[in-house]
């Protein structure tokens, strides 16, 4: 990074450099786990271009000259989407055993299967995770009794969930108990509590694409995104900025 881009918070910067995202570098805070300058570090804190910063005791450079990184991965069932290898055993980075340091972009939760990409531009994860950019992601939803025009029209229209309003979204219904749904949001395991609130439970979860990338690898495999796929991700970004 540039010298110019200092100060800056110490969860954008190791965003930036591609360390992890903000919200598990927070979590590395919260948990005593990042010092800077020989004092531990605190949630919102600014660092300069000369602080020294230890991650579990190694020391975190600025990476100038790195090579940005796009992957495409189908995450299997039981899977942990977690770059913290010293807490959840079954998480993504040892599954994936990448020889360069990458995380992912958003979760899929252990119960859930798909498309997850991941990177070390920290840039652009921020880009695709903020909600009012409105990428789209798909899933192929599988429940526990038939669906009816009732669900398919609340879950539509928007359901009541974690304190807000889930915004109105594509349902389609495939099957008797399988349907499609294009989110433009990502709450907490969202899918899964709109069915909760119409007392129906999620048998099986599929996310098979992520705005203009589809799931086209079989199960625990992964790819490099290709030069078109990057450039489409950036031109539908280039109306989000950067944050502070």
């Amino acid at each position: 990074m540039k010298k110019d881009s200092f100060p800056i918070r110490i969860n954008k910067y190791l965003s930036e450099i591609g360390f992890c995202s903000r919200r598990e570098a927070d979590s590395l805070i919260c948990d005593g786990r990042i010092i800077i300058n020989n004092i531990q570090a605190e949630l919102g804190q600014k660092i300069n271009f000369k602080d020294n910063i230890l991650i579990d005791g190694e020391i975190v450079s600025h990476n100038k000259n790195k090579k940005l990184i796009y992957i495409a991965f189908n995450k299997p069932l039981g899977i942990v989407c977690t770059t913290d290898t010293k807490v959840e055993k079954n998480n993504i980075i040892d599954y994936i055993n990448f020889p360069s340091r990458i995380f992912p972009i958003g979760r899929l939760d252990k119960f859930s299967q798909g498309l997850i990409l991941l990177t070390n531009d920290g840039d652009i994860v921020n880009k695709i995770l903020r909600a009012k950019n409105y990428n789209e992601k798909e899933y192929i939803v599988e429940v526990n009794k038939p669906i009816t025009k009732d669900f398919i029209g609340k879950m539509s229209k928007g359901i009541p969930i974690l304190d807000t309003i889930t915004r109105p979204c594509s349902v389609i219904q495939l099957h008797k108990k399988k349907f499609k749904i294009i989110l433009t949001q990502g709450l907490n395991r969202q899918i899964r509590r709109m069915c909760k609130y119409l007392n129906y439970n999620v048998v099986s979860l599929k996310r098979v694409r992520i705005m203009g990338i589809s799931l086209d690898i079989e199960i625990g495999e992964w790819r490099y995104l290709s030069t078109s796929e990057v450039l489409e991700i950036n031109n539908s970004l280039k109306s989000s900025s950067k944050t502070i």
